[in-house]
């Protein structure tokens, strides 16, 4: 089974994505459909049997253009597409010109203004043939484009709000009413034009994050080559790229040569520009301050960090919430529903008690407008891609929409120590040599076994002994001791190198080291011990400094009403206490393996219901995969982890957090303000439609700018504001 993306112009509402699971499911399954409105993006995962030739066709077949996702993408407004934009404004503009003039026309003729907006009995002689024609013409404008896409509706049993549209019009215009009759053709092309707009609007914001990087490249091979200009996809790995001041990075890569400062915003959402020299690293689509730099690629332009991003953004764009999921469910049986209920008032009130056919059915057809589901329908998913991009712009990379859903319910936090509260760059700030060992003997011993491991606490180690040139070659037979330590040879003699625990656990620990380090661990320090078979060389203290940030997002977690907030460690307990009274946490566990972190994120899961993890290590992956919402410091994270999590926080700024959690509840709130009013405005108009007081201008005006309203509103989620 293979994937066919596709892009399909037109399809900007409900009742398109209708008639294209209506002809798609028979062919190839509904299971294996799956649209993005706001993108116009169709995916089909076609089975063997299915053939790419039969779902265009199919696709053709409700009217709509199909074009090859890649291709579209390369050509965002092929001119076609343009012309077809262009007529619709000029139909639009006509029929609205011919109905001005048609209006004019009935007043200066027959019995002014106020006669010609609302209506009155008609002399015998009827409406003057110039105003008719002039309302029939503007009928004509507005409905030119509707009337295909409602022949195809009717040719499939299926009543769209185009074929809706057409029976309205038709029915006034056989009652007579010509002005109502023009006024919902106009209102419609002008409310389909306006819709188009908006969500062209929500496209060009999120296809900016795709513009981020520049198409070309100046890069060399070699350190004496010649530059040479090329693609971004064509510029391979290794290859030494020059960037210019006021230019946007190409690819990411490690500065060779050359100081500047780096706008790293569009990626992290940092506000300042970061200092950068040579081994800092710098990422596609960030702008390059007031120095020349020549970087060396380490990614292929279609793995950039941007790349990731993008590639994570769309994929949450296409994961349906279960918000979405509710409205479609509610759509699915809303819009027969709607029918039987105008057909009911169509002919009970005649049959019944003997009524005026003719109110009763105009009635019926205002109901048959206002029952529209598209601005319902088109209401959530609008709100979650903008606050899905306006997070990406601010630095937070969301997974999907549920994910921001579930942030919006948080009741309970569990913080990673090393590399999340505190800085996750440790420093060496004591030696505690034994059995005779020197402290450069200790220093280098345990910088020879931990030259193996890329945690944060054994990097420590080396570079302490690096700072004081001491000579040391890796072990031999290094083997890892999970979530313990590790041991090696060195010498030919075995050494282990752990925690507190682990010396401990191997009975070696003479009691006036125990005394030291339980010193040095209550004072905030991570305890690092080596040792031989037979005795302990020696301890390394190492301090990890709190990031600045840490308390004030603790703060305003609680104040954002978070009830539990834990911070869960490797680290021993006094370490860990001491962090989390820096930062006021509510819980804190320390000593713990991987394992031991999944159960305490499940236990949180169980008793809060919504939980979520912070972390940034490998370590932290499986506790980030097993809680509500895991969430990774994504510019030092590892890759398992920001694989493992729902979110990433690209700044590693703890801030985010708090952000992340105030801007989900404000998209939320957006969702069901949409959601609420567009309720709101049918049910008002059927009430009136049931009172006899409904007219059909009135109701395609409520449900168009119903559709614009909830369409604006959650456009506004594009401006990521402080939390």
């Amino acid at each position: 089974m293979r994937e066919l993306e596709l892009k399909v112009n037109g399809m900007d509402c409900a009742e398109e994505v209708a008639a294209l699971r209506a002809e798609l499911a028979p062919l190839v399954g509904e299971a294996n459909l799956a649209f993005d409105i706001v993108r116009q993006k169709l995916t089909v995962r076609l089975p063997h049997a299915a053939d790419e030739q039969a779902v265009l066709a199919a696709i053709a077949r409700t009217g709509l253009r199909a074009a090859p996702w890649a291709e579209a993408q390369a050509e965002r407004a092929p001119a076609r597409e343009r012309l077809a934009r262009r007529a619709r404004a000029a139909l639009c503009a006509a029929s609205g010109a011919l109905l001005a003039c048609a209006i004019a026309v009935h007043a200066a003729l027959h019995g002014g203004f106020v006669h010609a907006l609302l209506g009155g009995p008609e002399p015998d002689d009827g409406l003057p043939l110039a105003a008719v024609a002039l309302y029939l013409g503007s009928v004509a404008a507005g409905a030119f484009f509707v009337l295909p896409n409602a022949f195809r509706a009717a040719r499939r049993l299926r009543a769209d709000m185009n074929l809706l549209m057409v029976i309205a019009v038709a029915s006034a215009v056989a009652l007579g009413e010509f002005f109502e009759a023009a006024a919902v053709s106009f209102l419609f092309a002008l409310a389909l034009l306006l819709e188009a707009w908006s969500a062209e609007r929500a496209r060009r914001a999120i296809a900016a994050l795709m513009d981020l990087s520049p198409p070309l490249a100046r890069f060399k091979r070699e350190a004496n080559a010649q530059l040479t200009e090329a693609r971004v996809e064509d510029v391979p790995v290794g290859a030494l790229v020059v960037v210019r001041p006021g230019e946007r990075i190409p690819l990411d890569g490690v500065i060779v040569s050359g100081e500047t400062t780096v706008d790293q915003s569009p990626i992290t959402g940092e506000s300042l520009p970061v200092p950068k020299e040579p081994g800092d690293e710098v990422f596609a689509g960030t702008i390059n301050g007031e120095g020349a730099i020549e970087f060396r690629t380490t990614k292929p332009a279609s793995d950039t960090t941007l790349a990731r991003i993008i590639h994570l953004v769309a994929e949450a764009q296409a994961r349906r919430t279960a918000a979405e999921r509710w409205v479609d469910r509610f759509a699915r049986y809303y819009t027969p529903a709607m029918i039987a209920l105008a057909v009911l008032v169509a002919v009970v009130p005649p049959l019944a008690f003997g009524a005026s056919w003719s109110r009763w059915v105009y009635q019926a057809l205002v109901i048959l407008v206002i029952a529209c589901p598209c601005a319902l329908v088109i209401s959530t998913p609008v709100s979650i891609v903008a606050g899905l991009t306006a997070a990406a712009r601010a630095g937070v990379l969301i997974k999907g929409g549920t994910h921001l859903e579930i942030a919006a319910r948080l009741r309970a936090v569990a913080l990673d120590k090393t590399g999340t509260l505190t800085e996750g760059r440790p420093e060496v700030a004591a030696v505690v040599p034994a059995h005779g060992h020197t402290e450069d003997e200790v220093l280098a011993y345990a910088a020879a076994i931990e030259a193996h491991s890329e945690h944060p606490l054994a990097q420590a180690v080396v570079r302490r002994a690096q700072a004081r040139a001491l000579t040391f070659r890796p072990a031999e037979a290094f083997r890892a001791i999970r979530g313990k330590g590790a041991q090696a040879r060195l010498f030919g003699r075995p050494f282990w190198i752990g925690s507190h625990r682990l010396m401990h656990e191997r009975g070696v620990e003479p009691p006036e080291l125990h005394e030291k380090a339980r010193e040095l661990e209550s004072s905030g320090h991570s305890l690092i011990a080596l040792g031989e078979e037979d005795h302990v060389c020696g301890l390394l203290a190492i301090a990890d400094r709190l990031r600045p940030a840490a308390p004030q997002a603790v703060r305003r977690l609680k104040v954002l009403g978070i009830e539990k907030i834990v911070v869960l460690t490797g680290d021993n307990e006094a370490t860990a206490r001491a962090v989390a009274r820096a930062c006021a946490a509510d819980e804190v566990y320390a000593e713990l393996l991987p394992e031991d972190k999944v159960r305490a994120v499940r236990k949180l899961v169980e008793r809060f219901g919504v939980a979520a993890m912070v972390g940034d290590g490998v370590n932290d992956a499986p506790a980030l995969a097993a809680s509500s919402l895991g969430v990774a410091m994504g510019a030092a994270g590892s890759d398992a982890a920001i694989e493992a999590s729902d979110v990433a926080l690209m700044s590693d700024d703890l801030l985010k957090l708090p952000w992340l959690v105030g801007h989900a509840r404000r998209t939320l709130h957006t969702v069901k303000q949409n959601v609420w009013f567009a309720l709101a405005v049918k049910a008002l108009v059927m009430a009136l439609a049931f009172a006899g007081k409904a007219t059909l201008w009135a109701a395609i005006m409520a449900d168009t700018g119903a559709s614009l309203l909830v369409i604006v509103n959650g456009l506004r989620l594009l401006r990521p504001r402080e939390v």
